[in-house]
């Protein structure tokens, strides 16, 4: 995935939406978690503080720079009833 953008959203008549900012955090997975957190940054930088979609923003980015750093975790460190994953559970795998 590359940090290229929908030009559409970057015009001067665009109304940045909370959608917007859903749109581009559909998709997130670790691996590329760091550059939907810089795409969705460039897209609220010019919102006022208060504005829906940089509230959303905001939200996910922290949300992203936390799975970007930390991954995903699975089993019985992760979701509670999931059994551990094979190679987290067994150092020969």
């Amino acid at each position: 995935m590359s940090e290229a953008e929908t030009p559409e959203r970057h015009q001067p008549d665009h109304r940045v939406t909370v959608e917007d900012v859903r749109q581009l955090m559909g998709a997130s997975t670790p691996h590329f978690a760091l550059q939907l957190r810089n795409r969705i940054q460039r897209l609220i930088d010019g919102l006022p503080a208060g504005d829906p979609a940089r509230v959303e923003g905001e939200r996910e980015i922290a949300r992203l720079t936390e799975l970007g750093l930390s991954g995903e975790v699975r089993g019985h460190l992760g979701e509670e009833g999931l059994p551990p994953l094979r190679s987290v559970q067994d150092p020969r795998a």
